[in-house]
């Protein structure tokens, strides 16, 4: 999932981002994860059309993850929607990981 979304867009582009994963153990999709970002999309919290943000941010979370970086901040870097989120979440006794950008990860200049 993760390694076909990099692989999209700008060939140039998309070889840096495959290039950045090199080394990166991928985290296994479990039921479990299908299971809560069903319910993410069923429950109004992420939209329809933003179903596999919604599976990205689940697998994370099954996985226990400390962050998840991410260039979307329409539905996955989003303070309004992780609040969302993490308050579901927190009623299923699970720990939403800290989502920001790579940029915002690293104390990168914002201007």
């Amino acid at each position: 999932m993760v390694l076909t979304e990099c692989s999209d867009g700008d060939p140039e582009a998309a070889s840096k981002r495959l290039a950045a994963l090199q080394g990166i153990p991928l985290l296994e999709i479990t039921d479990y994860s299908i299971e809560l970002a069903k319910d993410l999309v069923t429950s109004g919290i992420v939209p329809t059309k933003a179903s596999e943000d919604a599976l990205h941010i689940s697998i994370a979370t099954v996985h226990f993850a400390d962050y998840l970086l991410t260039w979307n901040c329409r539905h996955i870097a989003n303070p309004e929607i992780q609040a969302r989120i993490a308050e579901n979440f927190r009623l299923k006794g699970l720990f939403l990981p800290f989502i920001c950008t790579p940029e915002e990860l690293m104390g990168g200049d914002n201007g």
